[in-house]
């Protein structure tokens, strides 16, 4: 049964039309990379499920709430890795989750203990208390996964999350990363990076002009396949 489903789907800025008539379908536990160039539509997209932006035309659900009618639903069941961290640098990593937490209406000693799991998960349990300022790009994008994880969300949704990373922290990333969609949630991820669709994710859908170009599982696939439809759809 699909946890998202997309039909028909477009949104303009203006008279700028970004998303074309996107149709997609994902089905509960799934993990799809998605792929395109800047302005293909994959991060407006993005935006759309968060409810960040509301659809021109078309419907959109996720575990059947429409949005945006009932984005309020439909947040507690996603969570957000954006591009930018999201994360008060001012505070420490304990800090950033306690404020985000109650803002998910969670407090008490279940909170603090899931906290310390989550950062102990994500390899940051000796620098829960220290100040966000002093982490590196890649403690950054961990304490987000941990901050996206605290209400336990369904979707978890990664918008470019290797860039910046180092190689090893693009490895502590894909261990993250597998460990969540092991745990059965649906993954949707944002990338440039055509190996790592093929390495960790299961479907590979590529965007071009709006629409969806290319749609395949990733165990049919290596990184120069892929790389050839996607200069294909994107000639």
């Amino acid at each position: 049964m699909a946890i998202i489903q997309a039909e028909k789907l477009v949104k303009a800025y203006g008279l700028l039309p970004v998303l074309r008539g996107l149709t997609l379908s994902i089905e509960r536990g799934e993990f799809v990379a998605l792929l395109g160039h800047n302005g293909s539509g994959k991060s407006t997209f993005l935006r759309l499920l968060t409810g960040l932006t509301t659809p021109t035309g078309g419907h959109l659900t996720i575990g059947g709430w429409q949005i945006p009618q009932e984005i309020a639903a439909v947040r507690a069941q996603i969570g957000l890795v954006a591009h930018r961290s999201l994360i008060y640098e001012a505070l420490t990593a304990h800090e950033n989750l306690v404020f985000f937490g109650r803002l998910y209406g969670l407090g008490g000693r279940d909170l603090d203990a899931r906290i310390s799991d989550l950062l102990g998960r994500v390899g940051l349990g000796k620098r829960a208390h220290d100040p966000v300022r002093t982490f590196s790009r890649g403690m950054l994008q961990r304490l987000s996964i941990a901050r996206a994880l605290l209400h336990d969300p369904a979707v978890l949704l990664f918008d470019e999350p290797y860039t910046g990373l180092d190689q090893t922290a693009m490895k502590a990333l894909d261990r993250l990363l597998l460990e969540a969609h092991g745990g059965g949630r649906t993954i949707v991820m944002t990338t440039h990076q055509i190996d790592k669709a093929v390495q960790i994710a299961q479907r590979a859908v590529i965007i071009a002009r709006g629409v969806i170009a290319y749609d395949h599982r990733t165990d049919q696939l290596d990184a120069a396949s892929l790389a050839a439809e996607y200069a294909r759809v994107n000639s």
